[in-house]
Parts: structure tokens; C-alpha cells; sequence
């Protein structure tokens, strides 16, 4: 995205992340916590909702580019001619305008949606589709056991709105050799991903430099995100389900999961770790 359309990082309100609730303790103590913020968010193209997400309200470009791009409505950023972000008293819009060829094609995948499905808010056509073929992922580093304890350690050392709220989920971006790492976080770990998919593309990041990193655990949908975004070696502090080892595997990625410390189990490819 050439950034002349809207700012980069418009976080709308990023106070509303987190908000303070009144409570009562288990020692009849009145007083106030700070808990997670999450509203309505929908993804708007050419003027109709594609899909509504619970999000927390930050780092809501992101959000809009990454989605778009993990989901297959675009190949990159600069496809997305406009975005505004509308902020109602019902939750907030996410307007994207798309290039006239992408918003063609757009067109013409919702007029042959089938109904109704489970994920139907999220565009998805039929059962098959849900187990959509993802490209192949060229893998261009390696983790040793260290850099993988590094890299867990700094996603939560990172996590800013987690440390507030003890209930958000990030993904973060480890490459190795480099100071810190990008982060996203979000109520939701398909939104956490989709807002690190979305810096990414912002900052010029090549996708294959690094590693995805997770505090969730590994569903199929993570490592079908994982894929579209184009990279090679996924680390999550929980573990994955069987479809996502076996998605990964099709998909050339190599899955790490339960990773604490310098412990941790390889799931596939174990050819991206050097044990």
C-alpha cells in the first residue's frame, strides 16, 4: 500500500483496547479491573459486508489489509484503492474500495455463494472450499532450539494489552538476528494474524525471512493464514490440530508447537528446525 489514502497506524482509539470494569473479589473487596475490549467489526468491499468480526478496536488497518489478503480477496495492498474506517454506535466499518479488476472478481465469488454455511459472515462458498488448497511455501531460514526460546519469549514480552487484560491472544513476526519483532494482538487469534499479515505487507517485510509466532493453539485456519502469507516455519506455545499438521505438511511448513523455553515438538518438516 503507497500509504497516500490513509494513515498507517490509525488504531481508532487505542485506549478502547482495554477498558476498567468494576468487580468483586472473592474477599468481598469492591474495586476495578482492567478487561479486554471487543466490538463488532465489519469488512466492507465496493460497499457490501463481506464479514463481521469480534475484534478488539486496534490496529484496525491492519486488520482490513491482512484479512483481505489471507482470505484470497486480494493479492496485495495495492489492490485496495481506499479504506475508512467508520466508527458507529453499533461497532465500526472497515470501507475498503478495491481495484475495478480485483472488484470484478469479488463480485463474481459472492453470486455464486451456495447459502448459509457455519463461516458464512467470512465469504465461504461451500464445504470444500473451507478445505481450500494453499500454495506451497518456500522455507528460506532455519530456528535452532535458542532462537525458538527467543522467539516465544519476545512475542510475550511484547504483549503490551495482554500484560493490561490477561486475555489476548498475539502473533508475532521472529527474525533471526533482528531486535525485537513485529506484533500484533487481538481478542481473536485469527484477527492477531491478520493484523500481523497486514504489517507485514505495510513495512515491505518479506514474508520468508521469518518465522510466524503464536500464543494460540494451531487450528487449520492459523497455518491456511500462515500459508497465504508465505511463510515457511510456524512456533506456537500450544498445539496444533490433526487437519492443521496435515495442511502444514501439503503446504511444505514446518509446524512447532507446545514450544516452552527450549523444549518443544515438531509436528512436520522438521527440516526447518536445526536440531
Amino acid at each position: 500500500m503507497n500509504g497516500l489514502q490513509f494513515s498507517r497506524r490509525d488504531r481508532v482509539n487505542a485506549a478502547a483496547a482495554s477498558i476498567k470494569m468494576p468487580r468483586l473479589t472473592s474477599n468481598r473487596t469492591h474495586d476495578e479491573r482492567v478487561v479486554a475490549e471487543e466490538c463488532p467489526v465489519a469488512l466492507v468491499y465496493d460497499g457490501s459486508t463481506m464479514a463481521v468480526l469480534m475484534a478488539s478496536p486496534a490496529d484496525l488497518i491492519d486488520l482490513a489489509t491482512g484479512f483481505s489478503m489471507t482470505e484470497g480477496i486480494v493479492r496485495s495492498t495495492g489492490e485496495i484503492e481506499a479504506l475508512d474506517v467508520v466508527a458507529g454506535p453499533d461497532g465500526i466499518e472497515l470501507r475498503m474500495w478495491l481495484r475495478a479488476d480485483c472488484g470484478r472478481l469479488l463480485k463474481e465469488r459472492q453470486r455464486r455463494l451456495v447459502g448459509p454455511t457455519g463461516c458464512g459472515l467470512c465469504g465461504i462458498e461451500s464445504l470444500q472450499q473451507a478445505r481450500r488448497a494453499n500454495p506451497s511455501v518456500a522455507r528460506e531460514i532455519f530456528l535452532t532450539p535458542c532462537q525458538i526460546a527467543t522467539a516465544v519469549a519476545t512475542l510475550v514480552a511484547s504483549q503490551e494489552l495482554n500484560r493490561e487484560t490477561r486475555a489476548i491472544h498475539a502473533a508475532g513476526f521472529f527474525v533471526p538476528g533482528a531486535k525485537g519483532m513485529i506484533v500484533r494482538e487481538d481478542v481473536g487469534r485469527h484477527n492477531a494474524l491478520d493484523k500481523l499479515a497486514g504489517a507485514l505487507a505495510a513495512a515491505s517485510v518479506s514474508s520468508r525471512s521469518g518465522a510466524i509466532v503464536l500464543t494460540s493453539r494451531i487450528s487449520v485456519e492459523m497455518v491456511q493464514k500462515a500459508a497465504a502469507i508465505g511463510t515457511g516455519i510456524i512456533v506456537a506455545i500450544s498445539a496444533p490440530t490433526a487437519l492443521a499438521i496435515r495442511t502444514a505438511e501439503a503446504s511444505g511448513i514446518t509446524l512447532v508447537g507446545i514450544a516452552r523455553g527450549r523444549d518443544f515438538e515438531i509436528f512436520s518438516h522438521p527440516v526447518g528446525i536445526a536440531l
